[in-house]
């Protein structure tokens, strides 16, 4: 089952730019997962993750996947913030996520220690593959 959502973003001189993301439903058991599937960014910055959360709690899911290349590369440099912003809402509203993507290219000791530890507690994982999304947030 899959359900669009549209995004909407106000631009420079006025304009307006609209995106539309689909949210595909997983069900494993009685767990449902939202797997967000776009062609564009979808978390272009903090408030971006907060409405991704927002919208799709508010549709009753409690445990996300998202892809890598759905997020801007400013989440993965943690001296922005961006991550810490978000993933802090992620843990205060208990909705599990799961980012999937190819990690290990990131050279930043401090951001692979994250990853580790992030992985280590299981609420936020960071996992290469959907199948690897899928297994830790089906449990």
């Amino acid at each position: 089952m899959a359900n669009y959502f549209y995004t909407v973003r106000y631009l420079l001189a006025g304009s307006i730019k609209i995106e539309l993301m689909e949210i595909n439903v997983i069900q494993i058991g009685g767990v449902e997962i939202a797997e967000v599937v776009s062609d564009t960014m979808v978390i272009g910055s903090a408030d971006d993750g907060l409405d991704l959360l927002g919208n799709l709690y508010y549709r009753g899911f409690d445990k996300i996947m998202l892809y890598e290349k759905n997020i801007t590369p400013d989440f993965f440099n943690l001296r922005t913030g961006i991550a810490g912003e978000i993933l802090q809402k992620f843990s205060t509203y208990r909705v599990q996520l799961a980012i999937i993507g190819a990690f290990a290219a990131y050279q930043s000791k401090s951001l692979n220690d994250f990853i580790v530890e992030s992985n280590n507690i299981g609420h936020i994982n960071f996992v290469k593959s959907k199948d690897a999304a899928v297994e830790k947030l089906a449990k």
